[in-house]
């Protein structure tokens, strides 16, 4: 089986961080994003996975050399020259997805995090026959999203109703699809948009199916969605498998600590974090829903919270962290400064507190 993932453009909303990487390359829970996806498409017999991209092609395929060998899994680019939209992407790879096989594939949106039930995914396209598969996930506030409008029991598509005003269901578009080949033959290599112009026409055709996801989802592609993503995918592997959990009398709540982290005395730390390798907390810092990715240094009772912490930054004692503040790789944010919201690109020193959320240049 082959699988698309869908990784697009420059990562704007992810900013600072992915002026250091392109997104998919950025860590969630100690691992690249798009690296939870490949693990997942592999489990469930996947041999090659193509990434649709039309960003620094180069930098994720070097990056991914070693994974493709420790994952014994294909991985190639599919590079736009311009952006195509979530369908002109398939069109553009349609050489490279087709096979003689007939077999369905995958395509997922890269920013996508959940549980990836995608065993049941294939079983659900094969039982219903129809050309084209889709997650949806059920969410609270759906006035925000585009509905898919569905049979319950049959799973059946009957139309998506974009930001409705008045109520019409609560389940929306999840971005993890598998399709049969035959879907290719309906998108024009242009820029073209899969959710709006292909999914809707194999609707009318009775032809497209969704499924419930299972279990929690986040797009994870703005900071604040990162955040709450972390405190959902913990929170999963609580249930799944608690032994990668951290624990101890410093712990509180789910956090996920690399093995080649230091942490410092009487420090305390959860709940809802995630601290990458080569770190170094010192005594009696204090973290919460936050991540401090690769070498950063969190110094003396610094206190940082709804935050995320870049590569190889420190923070100074006594330092004040909070309100989706953003660090960048390589920051460096004084003793007892405060930072209210701050985002800050990379390479920087911050020496006076920032009190409103605004962006250091």
């Amino acid at each position: 089986m082959k699988a698309l993932i869908l990784v697009g453009g420059f990562g704007t909303r992810l900013r600072p961080l992915t002026l250091s990487m392109p997104k998919p390359l950025v860590e969630f829970a100690n691992k690249p994003m798009i690296l939870h996806q490949v693990e997942a498409l592999k489990a469930v017999g996947v041999t090659e996975v193509i990434l649709a991209i039309n960003y620094q092609p180069e930098l994720m395929l070097n990056f991914l050399k070693e994974f493709e060998k420790k994952l014994d899994i294909k991985i190639t680019c599919s590079q736009e020259t311009e952006p195509l939209g979530t369908a002109g992407p398939l069109a553009l790879a349609r050489d490279k997805l087709i096979d003689d096989s007939g077999e369905p594939f995958f395509v997922l949106n890269s920013d996508v995090i959940c549980d990836y039930p995608l065993k049941e995914m294939i079983e659900f396209h094969k039982s219903h026959g129809g050309e084209a598969s889709i997650m949806v996930t059920k969410v609270d506030e759906p006035s925000k999203y585009g509905v898919v409008v569905m049979e319950e029991t049959t799973g059946k598509v009957e139309k998506f109703v974009e930001k409705p005003k008045i109520f019409v269901g609560n389940k929306i578009n999840a971005g993890i699809y598998l399709l049969s080949p035959s879907v290719l033959d309906r998108i024009q290599l242009r820029p073209t948009s899969i959710e709006k112009e292909v999914f809707p026409s194999i609707a009318t055709e009775n032809k497209l199916f969704a499924m419930v996801l299972p279990g929690f989802w986040m797009d994870i592609g703005q900071p604040r969605d990162y955040i709450t993503g972390l405190r959902l995918y913990l929170d999963s592997l609580r249930k799944k498998s608690s032994s990668k959990l951290a624990v101890g009398v410093h712990i509180v709540g789910n956090a996920l600590v690399h093995e080649t982290a230091v942490i410092g005395d009487g420090c305390l730390i959860g709940p809802d974090v995630a601290i990458g390798p080569g770190c170094v907390i010192e005594s009696g810092v204090r973290l919460a829903r936050c991540t401090v990715m690769r070498g950063a240094r969190i110094k003396k009772h610094a206190c940082i919270s709804g935050s995320i912490v870049g590569w190889h930054s420190t923070v100074g004692r006594w330092a004040r962290i909070e309100n989706m503040t953003i660090l960048g790789e390589d920051v460096h944010v004084a003793d007892e400064v405060y930072s209210n919201g701050g985002v800050i690109l990379p390479h920087k020193e911050i020496k006076s507190s920032i009190l409103k959320p605004e962006i250091v240049m």
